[in-house]
């Protein structure tokens, strides 16, 4: 059983022999530094390999290896997602186990380590489309309030109440507002922030974002050096998104809203209180560092209707 170091501080065990864990490992430094993948997406990666490895490793009665999935046919990736939706996997997390699969095995036949055909065969389960849940304004303003009534210490109250305003007043994704050092922290009314892929982008700060994060520092017991992180934890670590995702719990649980009131919800609820404010869609992509329009069109729930009214309203032929 071979362990390797992930990102997110978390340690993944992968059943396998030396020459795949070498391979194994080729392949996450491959995901980091090539593709650039976020240390998240990498964690992720690497829990849906090591589910599959363990499958293997039942299935066949021993230790995977290259000779095992070299041989590997159809029929036994069929019975790996058959394995995975009776344990209770939804469809798009079966999706994503085999985007990890077949992503592995690309990256295994490109270095010339071994060649499996029958991955291709596989198709994904459809994923369910849905539409992000976005609070409403009164919402969002009582999660901001709420937000700094958890916690007994001043300054955490201040950090929770700064981070659902970074969240709500910028858009930002919740890896995105945690991967954020002090000396990064905005200082004007813009801000530079690293999205997927290390892809920078420019959003502006209202004056509300600025003076919670500077209220929050300034109670900050370690003094917030500039070289520390944002947002820290009781011992000064970096705060991890299972700690955000648990305080948001709380605060849905206070205020009696849905299960779809995550801190991604926040970033909903700012793309669609700019869009009914009057905001077009370009700009929320830029805003929300989208590198594709329909991806911004479905993450602010625009249908039809309204993209003909914007057209009617909008298009000087239409006025005539």
């Amino acid at each position: 059983m071979a362990k390797l170091y992930e990102p997110e501080n978390v340690d993944i065990h992968y059943a396998a022999d030396d020459r795949l864990t070498t391979a194994i490992e080729e392949w996450q430094r491959w995901m980091r530094f090539e593709r650039r993948c976020s240390g998240h997406t990498a964690a992720a990666y690497g829990r849906d390999l090591a589910a599959f490895l363990d499958f293997i490793r039942d299935y066949v009665g021993k230790t995977p290896s290259f000779a095992i999935l070299q041989k590997m046919e159809v029929t036994d990736f069929r019975a790996y997602l058959a394995a995975r939706t009776q344990e209770g996997i939804g469809r798009s997390s079966l999706a994503r186990n085999m985007s990890t699969l077949r992503n592995f095995f690309k990256f295994l036949e490109r270095n010339a380590l071994l060649s499996n055909p029958a991955i291709s065969v596989i198709h994904s389960p459809a994923a369910p489309k849905t539409l992000p849940k976005p609070l409403t304004r009164e919402q969002a303003f009582n999660v901001i309030k709420t937000a700094a009534e958890l916690q007994e210490d001043s300054w955490l109250k201040k950090r929770d109440m700064a981070f659902v305003v970074l969240l709500y007043g910028c858009g930002l994704r919740i890896s995105e507002a945690l991967s954020l050092d002090v000396k990064d922290r905005p200082k004007s009314d813009m801000m530079t922030v690293y999205g997927k892929g290390k892809k920078e982008r420019v959003v502006p700060v209202l004056p509300f974002v600025r003076t919670a994060i500077e209220e929050y520092l300034k109670e900050r017991p370690d003094g917030a050096p500039a070289a520390s992180p944002l947002f820290i934890g009781a011992r000064g670590e970096r705060v991890n998104p299972g700690v955000m995702q648990r305080q948001m719990r709380r605060i849905r649980d206070m205020l009696g809203l849905p299960e779809t009131a995550t801190p991604h919800a926040l970033r909903h609820s700012f793309a669609t209180h700019l869009l009914s404010g009057g905001s077009d869609l370009r700009t929320i992509q830029e805003l929300l560092g989208h590198a594709s329009l329909s991806t911004t069109q479905k993450y602010t729930g625009i249908d039809a209707d309204r993209m003909m009214d914007v057209y009617i309203h909008a298009h000087p032929r239409a006025k005539k």
